[in-house]
């Protein structure tokens, strides 16, 4: 048995690498997998990310899967998650495992279970899926040699790269994008999206300058997250001047962040403002809007100005994918920089949200500042914050229960001097205030950590209302994580 059960997070399971994510572990995953498909004659897709030995896991998940007698498509070369998720929906698969650890540090790999659409596995295939890499942890796996499998007929080598870009194109007007002239700044922090925004946008006016675009499965020490506070020298080169646009993307490409014109990091609440904004305003398009509860306020006050609907979901895509299918949404958005639009997968997907927050620039005909600055017109000055706590690993999920006991025991009737209004606690604990602010704890399902985040006017606003649940919590002047995820 695996010292430590495997369990999947808000979007799959991650570990640290010869720790507990082990060729064994990935390989019962793997056979998981196979059960859970049975009979389906589809073929399943396999894609991984840049990290350390990541084709290697592959390998040893097509293994299993061809020996289960399963038809693999295995992906050429370090492919995005988003697009790992296309060519489930461009080959008609069953399927897809991906193998990455997201925005994680370098000591963590992971995998990802796509199903048929595409998106991010709802909980009770989670489950299942769990709950069946228990009996392979028991009962074994079935597996062939790499070359048998790829010498069998089942397995075949394919570059899902030209049908994702050309997916991207039906979303995105990329001749009026190359034929613009912007200056582009990508950082794309070792992971896979590495060259994905100049391949979409080469042959035309438009440039793009590149940031640590080589493969290094130890990310030259950088935190693959699209946060300020992780990527400074793209920070610093966007404000030296001379570009319109900076795009960041994290690991495996399924986040985005942006940084305007000026060198202002342009935070995640914002962009999915934006993206609202930009989409019901300037394209006319309309649609529900499914947002993460750790997200803004911002969206609902668009949501009431442009009569559509918005729907608060919990933390995680595997939730906001599934109502953005039942509802056709035009949006799906989440506070970690994970954006997905109608047409495309409902799942994040950061380079093609990078390449729209270019087309926003084009088509309202201002810098992206200017925007900004019109979305506040609109809804008012917003600020946010998340402080994350990091945890001894060890211990942590009896720490988790006993701080969730102690709040669900003793709710604060008012924070910060702000009345409480009424509380969500389906997914950590969100207070939302009588002056419109809100402020949330929730424990990460992924990592030892203790995430507060909040929304208020002001900047000053935002951090008394984290301290003082902080307080609550019992975790006042803790250190915060040096690498959060």
């Amino acid at each position: 048995m695996s010292p430590t059960p495997i369990r999947f997070g808000t979007d799959g399971w991650r570990a640290v690498v010869a720790d507990d994510f082990t060729y064994a572990n990935v390989r019962a995953v793997a056979q998981a997998v196979a059960w859970y498909v049975g009979d389906d004659s589809r073929p399943l897709v396999i894609g991984h990310d840049s990290r350390y030995c990541a084709e290697l896991f592959a390998r040893e998940v097509a293994r299993v899967l061809v020996a289960n007698g399963r038809g693999v498509i295995l992906l050429a070369g370090v492919t995005p998650t988003p697009a790992v998720s296309w060519a489930v929906i461009a080959n008609k698969a069953a399927g897809a495992v991906v193998v990455t650890a997201s925005h994680n540090s370098a000591e963590f790999n992971g995998i990802k279970y796509k199903p048929d659409f595409g998106g991010s596995a709802p909980p009770e295939v989670v489950a299942e899926i769990e709950r069946l890499t228990e009996r392979a942890l028991e009962q074994g796996v079935t597996a062939i040699g790499f070359e048998e499998a790829a010498a069998g007929g089942r397995l075949s080598i394919a570059d899902a790269i030209p049908d994702y870009i050309a997916q991207m194109g039906r979303i995105a007007d990329l001749p009026r994008l190359r034929a613009r002239g912007l200056h582009i700044l990508h950082e794309a922090m070792y992971g896979a999206g590495s060259g994905l925004i100049r391949q979409a946008l080469q042959g035309g006016a438009t440039t793009v300058e590149e940031l640590h675009c080589e493969r290094n499965p130890g990310f030259g020490g950088m935190h693959p997250e699209p946060i300020d506070r992780y990527m400074p020298e793209a920070m610093q080169r966007m404000a030296a001047g001379g570009f319109d646009l900076g795009i960041a993307n994290d690991g495996d490409a399924d986040r985005v962040g942006v940084i305007d014109e000026t060198g202002r990091y342009v935070n995640q609440l914002q962009v999915m403002a934006l993206f609202t904004l930009y989409l019901l305003e300037k394209r006319a398009e309309r649609g529900d809007i499914v947002r993460s509860l750790t997200t803004t306020s911002m969206v609902d006050v668009l949501g009431e100005r442009f009569g559509v609907t918005v729907h608060e979901m919990p933390v995680g895509f595997k939730y906001i994918g599934k109502k953005m299918l039942e509802t056709n949404a035009l949006l799906g958005g989440e506070e970690s920089g994970g954006f997905a639009f109608r047409g495309h997968i409902p799942e994040r997907d950061g380079i093609l949200a990078g390449l729209l927050m270019a087309q926003m620039i084009v088509d309202y005909g201002m810098p992206l500042s200017g925007i900004l600055a019109h979305l506040e017109d609109l809804v008012g000055a917003h600020a946010y914050d998340r402080h994350d706590i990091a945890f001894p690993r060890e211990g942590y999920e009896q720490r988790k229960a006993d701080v969730y006991r102690r709040l669900q025991e003793d709710q604060p009737g008012e924070i910060a001097g702000s009345r409480v209004l009424r509380v969500r606690d389906d997914d950590g604990f969100k207070f939302y205030l009588e002056d419109g602010s809100w402020v949330l704890m929730r424990m990460s399902g992924t990592e030892p950590l203790m995430r507060v985040y909040s929304e208020a006017s002001s900047h000053a606003r935002v951090e008394e209302l984290i301290g003082a649940l902080e307080q609550h919590c019992g975790v006042a002047g803790a250190e915060p994580a040096v690498a959060a995820s």
